[in-house]
């Protein structure tokens, strides 16, 4: 994916394990405001099916994501 979103927070959570991602994901966007932008690289390949689900559970918008290597990329959208 190129045209990758523009973000307000980064969350690096690679080598942890569901559910310490989202964890550290809703962590984060309590932080922010509403329209910000938050990045979360994860290594655990569940996590696609956890963040689409979590996207879906608490309204905030799933901009993108991608598989680089060993990393999976989301970019969530406070609401």
């Amino acid at each position: 994916m190129s045209d990758v979103p523009a973000f307000d927070k980064e969350v690096d959570a690679r080598g942890l394990n569901c559910p310490l991602p989202i964890l550290r994901a809703k962590k984060a966007l309590a932080e922010l405001t509403s329209g910000q932008v938050l990045k979360i690289v994860a290594t655990d390949p569940g996590s696609e099916r956890d963040f689409k689900a979590f996207s879906r559970q608490t309204g905030n918008p799933l901009l993108a994501f991608e598989h680089v290597e060993r990393d999976w990329i989301f970019y969530l959208k406070r609401r």
